[in-house]
């Protein structure tokens, strides 16, 4: 072996030397060192490790490595999930480097194994009795070698062997390590093992006598000292004294900057001083460093300029929403006033109404119109009172709550600030975020809000809060109290064509990237998405159908070579969106017996209910189905009394009531319905259904109904005289009370469109019972 050059591929070792007889992973992860591998695996599993003399370097050359390393052979590979290679290694000889050859793949090296000095072997012994004493006394300070270990290494025999699993075993650095490798001579190699050795060991025994010496000195405030003083030194000697105080002087800096109120500045100084005295790792200086940061990074004393322009701000309001008079004119009007005064506070809005009516873009809108900063803190879900006021410094990871971390990302003190989905919110054992929102939302409190982190007043009268709910009902009487409701409607079929062409459309053409000219839809395609494709109040499935239809065309426009622009018509519309999804309500008879049509509120707008009685012989029972709720029956039952009480009119026998159990039926039985204003439909249809009176089905009708007879107002008249418009119907029975209600419904449906008003069932009665009858069985 000592005359023959051999031929192994190379991996080159950043940080660990392998010696002869030592068996170590080794971690692979370089592409020509894994290639390596595979070569080695290939051939005769042995492969040439040495150690590189810069680690940073990642493809190393001749100069980059040491001349001397070790043949090792391979015998274990694991392949790792982040795709680098775990391979087990045991040293076999010691080798020097001749040759040196870089391929693209991987690197190979010829090498000469290194020989030993000959030496005289009769002191061997002594060298090793040296050794191993001077080991003993090592292992008994470094708690760091396994028993395990040390019990093998007390009984090996061979020398050299010895002395390379002591030098793999020692706490020194890889390149005295790479020192111990490189020399020939045996008893050179031992007397340097034990030079280090004896280096390791009075260090650790210095270090030892010094920490029994200072423990058996220390009080536990002179312990604390002592560590203290520790940490100062270490800190100056590693240069992070000057950036702590340089942190102290860039706080300082900030507060000064700050147009903080007096009793604010007070207490930030007041923490600074704290934290200028506390050492640098205790627990309580992250606590005041946090806190501090809180306060100078709020936007003290910091707004944005109004724009009292209002024909801009008109303007900007106008482009973004269709419609949405009575929100833009509120806008306005606050500006308005802030012509004459400075000093008004920010109103308190609360923007009521279905989903996907523009709630929340009509916010943006007006903070984009008034020149103020936009911030929404969406309140679905929160249930948590700290969540709104923040938490005390007392707790692990307090932090301000959620009205402080908007007001910062703002950057403002009078940004507009959108409360979403204000109804949403919950309650549980942590508290009522309602309550916690009071102190905001109210005008004559805002100016000194107080969060419970900050432990100092914040002022919120400047901010112009907005919220937005689907209903008013849940919230709670004396949150709603604070704010001024602006009910937001559902879009009428016209209003949701116009909105479609002029801004839902061009829009996603825009996000699609298409050009205009490229897909075109027509008005009767756009009505007919409106009618049979979307059901709702507002227009956000209506956009997403939009958008899908562009994606269809712009699929054709692709994959079709002929085609170079997409018409989108009535005729085509189901290829592109689909069978329709929902059906035109429409009322299917024009006369009946024992049916009424009804007009119902819904999530969706308006809808029309054609309610169903039939009478049958029984025991006078009167059975409701069609998934109604508990007002809706109390309202079916009322009218059943309402009946009894006019059957003399209409000449209906007492014993029908008796002997005829009654089903009282509302279809589209899945969809739950409940409310009052079905009242005076359902006694028609009751009243229809024992006398055989026909009634005029063309002719829908709402209102509720007391035991006298009286019909009291109901909610949603613009959406349900849209709803009968929709449905074809030419005449409309409304409460009296509701007449002032009639000037929200459009006036080209109200010119489609009869209304009758009625005071009491009579006068509904008299509108839609026929003359004639129907033979009773």
């Amino acid at each position: 072996m000592a005359d023959k050059t051999e031929q192994f591929s190379l991996i080159p070792l950043r940080d660990i030397v392998i010696f002869p007889t030592m068996v170590t992973p080794v971690f692979v992860g370089r592409k020509k060192s894994i290639n390596a591998l595979d070569v080695a695996g290939d051939t005769d599993k042995k492969i040439f490790l040495v150690l590189q003399k810069d680690s940073g370097v990642n493809d190393p050359g001749i100069e980059d490595l040491y001349n001397v390393g070790v043949v090792a052979d391979i015998l274990q590979v694991l392949k790792l999930p982040d795709g680098s290679i775990k391979v087990l290694v045991e040293g076999a000889y010691r080798a020097e480097i001749k040759d040196l050859f870089v391929e693209e793949e991987c690197t190979y090296v010829n090498v000469k194994p290194f020989e030993d000095k000959n030496e005289d072997e009769t002191f061997y012994k002594y060298l090793r009795e040296s050794l191993m004493q001077h080991f003993k006394e090592f292992a008994q300070t470094e708690n760091k070698i396994p028993k395990e270990i040390y019990d093998s290494i007390v009984k090996m025999d061979d020398l050299n062997n010895l002395s390379y699993m002591i030098a793999s075993n020692l706490s020194i650095r890889v390149s005295e390590q790479q020192e111990i490798l490189e020399i020939a001579s045996l008893s050179e190699r031992i007397e340097k093992i034990i030079e280090f050795i004896e280096m390791e060991t009075e260090i650790k025994k210095i270090d030892k006598k010094i920490k029994q010496r200072v423990k058996s000195q220390m009080t536990k405030t002179q312990r604390e000292y002592y560590l203290n003083e520790q940490i100062k030194a270490i800190n100056k000697e590693l240069g992070r004294d000057e950036d702590i105080k340089a942190d102290i002087e860039e706080l300082q800096t900030a507060i000064n900057e700050k147009k903080m109120p007096k009793i604010v500045r007070e207490k930030a100084e007041k923490e600074l001083k704290k934290l200028r005295i506390m050492p640098p790792m205790s627990a309580e200086t992250t606590v005041v460093r946090n806190y501090l940061d809180w306060i100078v990074s709020l936007p003290w004393g910091e707004y944005t300029e109004d724009i009292l322009d209002l024909e801009k701000a008109e303007d900007i309001l106008n482009r973004d929403h269709y419609g949405l008079e009575k929100p833009k004119e509120r806008i306005l009007e606050f500006l308005a006033v802030k012509k004459f005064s400075e000093r008004i506070k920010g109103p308190i809005l609360c923007f009521v109404g279905p989903p996907g009516v523009g709630k929340t873009s009509l916010a943006k809108s007006i903070a984009e119109s008034m020149n103020r900063n936009f911030v929404r803190l969406s309140l679905g879900g929160v249930r948590d009172e700290a969540e709104i006021r923040g938490h005390r410094r007392t707790y692990i990871g307090s932090m301000p709550g959620k009205i402080i971390q908007s007001v910062r990302r703002a950057e403002s003190m009078n940004p507009v600030f959108l409360l979403d989905e204000i109804d949403k919110l919950g309650m549980d054992f942590r508290g009522d975020p309602s309550s916690a929102l009071l102190e905001a939302l109210d005008p004559e409190q805002n100016n000194s809000f107080s969060d419970h982190y900050l432990e100092v007043d914040f002022d919120l009268s400047k901010v112009f809060f907005i919220t937005t709910a689907n209903t008013v009902e849940s919230i709670p009487h004396a949150l709603l109290d604070r704010m001024e409701v602006i009910r937001i409607p559902g879009y009428t079929e016209r209003e949701k064509l116009n909105i479609a062409e002029k801004y839902l459309f061009p829009k996603q053409l825009s996000e699609h990237n298409i050009p205009a000219e490229k897909v075109d839809i027509a008005e009767n395609a756009i009505l007919d998405v409106i009618r049979y494709y979307t059901k709702e109040a507002g227009v956000r499935n209506l956009e997403r159908e939009l958008a899908s239809v562009i994606r269809k065309a712009a699929k054709k426009l692709v994959t079709e070579n002929n085609v170079t622009s997409v018409k989108v018509t009535r005729k085509n519309l189901e290829n592109l969106l689909g069978v329709k999804r929902f059906r035109l309500e429409h009322v299917e008879e024009s006369e009946d017996v024992g049916v009424a049509t009804g007009l119902a509120w819904t999530p969706y707008g308006g809808d029309i209910l054609q309610t169903e009685v039939a009478a049958y012989e029984g025991n006078g029972q009167l059975q409701i189905t069609g998934h109604i709720g508990d007002v809706m029956q109390e309202s079916a039952r009322t009218a059943l009394s309402v009946v009894k009480s006019r059957a003399r009119r209409f000449q209906v026998p007492a014993y029908k009531f008796k002997d005829f159990d009654i089903h009282l039926h509302v279809p589209e039985g899945a969809v739950p319905k409940d409310g009052p204003s079905a009242g005076i439909t359902m006694a028609t249809a009751i009243l229809s259904a024992l006398s055989g009176i026909y009634v005029d089905c063309n002719v829908a009708m709402s209102g509720e109904i007391n035991l006298r007879g009286k019909v009291l107002p109901v909610g949603g008249i613009k959406e349900k005289v849209l709803a009968a418009h929709r449905a074809g119907v030419k005449k409309v029975i409304l409460p009296e009370d509701n007449r002032k209600d009639l000037t929200e419904v459009p006036s080209d449906v109200k010119k489609q469109i009869s209304v009758v008003f009625a005071k009491t069932i009579d006068d509904v009665f008299d509108i839609v019972l026929k003359t004639k009858t129907k033979e009773m069985g």
